[in-house]
């Protein structure tokens, strides 16, 4: 069974809007998070603030193809999607078709945008959108060993 934290953009942006209202701040981050792990838990709930709601975007199984290669994803979307939201951190998933979340960006304007901290000097997809908007963005240090790249070649023996 699918959870209902895994929604549609419509009603992303309706539920938004009404947390809005209620004093709540938008936190967003997103990734492919092909196979769930240790360090991708302590990301996310670093991620997630208090007074907060934290949408997490995840790149469709099409999506990381293109970024990724043919061999990827290794878990379909709606699995990964699923596993997502049964952590207690996240409260939306919501799975985008292009190869950078902008368009979602810009559909739900979040007051945070959350990336890791490898991403500092590189240019944030979207952060114009969110400082326009009056929001900030935040990066969160990874724990070192931890990747689905080296998880994948552990497995299967390559590393």
């Amino acid at each position: 069974m699918l959870s209902k934290k895994i929604i549609k953009l419509p009603a992303l942006k309706a539920k938004l809007s009404r947390l809005k209202k209620q004093g709540k701040s938008i936190a967003f981050t997103n990734g492919c998070f092909d196979i769930l792990h240790f360090g991708h838990v302590c990301y996310l709930g670093k991620a997630k603030k208090k007074d907060s709601v934290l949408v997490v975007g995840l790149n469709s199984d099409a999506s990381i193809r293109r970024i990724k290669g043919p061999s990827r994803p290794i878990n379909k979307e709606l699995e990964r999607a699923a596993v997502l939201a049964a952590l207690e951190s996240v409260d939306y998933v919501i799975i985008f078709e292009e190869d950078t979340p902008l368009n979602l960006i810009a559909g739900i304007k979040p007051d945070i945008l959350i990336k890791g901290a490898d991403w500092k000097d590189k240019g944030i997809i979207g952060s114009d959108i969110v400082q326009k908007n009056g929001g900030k963005i935040e990066y969160i240090d990874f724990i070192d060993g931890f990747s689905t790249t080296a998880l994948i070649k552990k497995v299967a023996g390559r590393s």
